[in-house]
Formats: C-alpha cells, structure tokens, sequence
C-alpha cells in the first residue's frame, strides 16, 4: 500500500490500515461518528498524532469566511473524512477535495465504513500551495 511517489504514504498506509481494522472488527452498519470513535481509539494504539473533530478556518481570497471541523487532522498535514454510507459517489470525492483546497492542505483520505468493504480514497490538491508547508492557517 505504501508507494514511494505519493506523499506522505507510510502515514496514509498507517491510517487505512487502522481503518481495516476497525471495519474488520464492527463491520458495516453504524453511524459516522461509531466508527470515528473506533478510529480514534486505534489511530492512539498505533501512535499515530492526530486532532479529531479539529476546527479549521476556511479562507476566501485570504479572508476567513467561516469555520469548518475535519474529522481527523494526522499529524498536521492529512485531512481525514469519514462515511458511513453504503456507496461513495463523486460528490463525496469532490467534498474531500474542496476541503484540501479551502485548508490548504496537500493529501487527505476518504473513508468509507458504510460499505460491506473498506472503501478509502487518497485524494491531492493541485492547488496546494508548496510555500505554505506547515501551514499557519491550521491551530
């Protein structure tokens, strides 16, 4: 699962393997926020840092125009969506792209425990701006 190309891959890897996890153990079924729980539980296990359900600004040619709570932020660079929901469709891909761009953030997953498989989603922003690594906007 870890491929060399894409950034930020070992901890991506780290956060869907954790998801399987999760999804192996309760399966499909439950609301959202169950399987957040679970995830938060397991994320702790493998060390992995992380703020859940952590407040973000979202900007408009610079100006803040309102907040936004990412299911998970790792380590200050992955957004982390979660669904329960029992297909992802492109809308929900489309979501977790705007999120990246308004957060100028570079990667983030879309997770799906809806489903009777895992589904996730590795999603880029191709208007993440490289100066802004370590971004100022994130609290």
């Amino acid at each position: 699962m870890i491929k060399a190309e894409h950034k930020y891959s070992d901890l991506t890897s780290k956060v869907i393997g954790c998801a399987m996890k999760v999804h192996s153990a309760l399966g499909n079924g439950f609301q959202e926020v169950i399987y957040q729980r679970a995830l938060e539980i397991e994320m702790a296990d493998e060390g992995i840092g992380f703020s859940r359900e952590h407040e973000m600004p979202v900007y408009y040619k610079h100006q803040q125009i309102g907040m936004r709570r990412v299911d998970f932020l790792i380590e200050g660079v992955v957004s982390v969506e979660l669904k329960a929901i029992i297909q992802l469709e492109d809308v929900h891909l489309a979501q977790a792209i705007n999120y990246l761009e308004a957060y100028d953030l570079e990667v983030g997953l879309l997770i799906n425990f809806g489903a009777r498989s895992l589904e996730f989603k590795r999603v880029n922003n191709k208007k993440f701006k490289q100066k802004n690594q370590g971004n100022p906007k994130i609290k």
